[in-house]
């Protein structure tokens, strides 16, 4: 009983917030002039995504997510303003989607009889090895 795969999650572009920058280190005169790092902030709450998700994303241990609940993604790789901001979109998207599928619910089982045998075998053959470690005495 297989399902199909879901198709990835886009993330609506109107939600998002997207405010230039000057990129930060070293890039020549260039750099102190043109504005083409993008900082991208968007509200998880207030997001049209679907409650599990957010649900999920909000619990993630990420620096990029504020206590607030808000994701903040700084694209400054590229040289040009629209490839920034198809960066962060591009992971932004890619964020969301590692929490879209649900984890699968870990149901319990006993470990078989064979499987406890074999590991009571180990331990007893570890606690041989270890017990002949100890000073030699003397047999005369």
């Amino acid at each position: 009983m297989t399902t199909a795969p879901t198709p990835p999650l886009e993330v609506p572009e109107d939600e998002v917030e997207i405010t230039a920058m000057r990129a930060q280190g070293a890039g020549g005169q260039n750099v102190n002039k043109v504005s083409s790092a993008v900082h991208l902030r968007f509200d998880v709450a207030a997001s049209s995504l679907p409650d599990g998700v957010k649900e999920r994303l909000l619990a993630l241990r990420d620096s990029r997510i504020t206590q607030d609940g808000v994701v903040v993604i700084k694209a400054q790789q590229y040289r040009s303003q629209d490839q920034n901001r198809t960066d962060a979109l591009q992971r932004l998207n890619a964020l969301v989607n590692t929490v879209a599928v649900p984890p699968r619910v870990r149901r319990a089982t006993r470990p078989t009889y064979g499987s406890q045998q074999r590991r009571l075998a180990g331990k007893s053959q570890r606690s041989e090895t270890k017990a002949l470690r100890g000073r030699v005495k003397d047999g005369s």
